[in-house]
């Protein structure tokens, strides 16, 4: 399993799952807060099979995935 999440992204991944599952315990306390931990399972191990399916990488290619 490559890496296909960025920095950025994963910044961004992490923060929105953050504050999605915050809504499980502040605000409408509704359990459609779990749907957070996506971003946040994706941006914590920076792979994302929605980008593996469509192609996508938003990380900058490193000397050793070059070959």
């Amino acid at each position: 399993m490559h890496r296909n999440v960025g920095k950025i992204d994963q910044n961004v991944r992490v923060l929105v799952g953050l504050a999605a599952l915050s809504l499980t315990v502040l605000g409408p306390k509704s359990l459609w807060g779990l749907v957070g931990l996506v971003p946040l399972l994706t941006g914590l191990v920076r792979y994302c099979p929605l980008h593996h399916l469509l192609g996508l990488k938003t990380c900058p290619l490193t000397p050793s995935s070059q070959s």
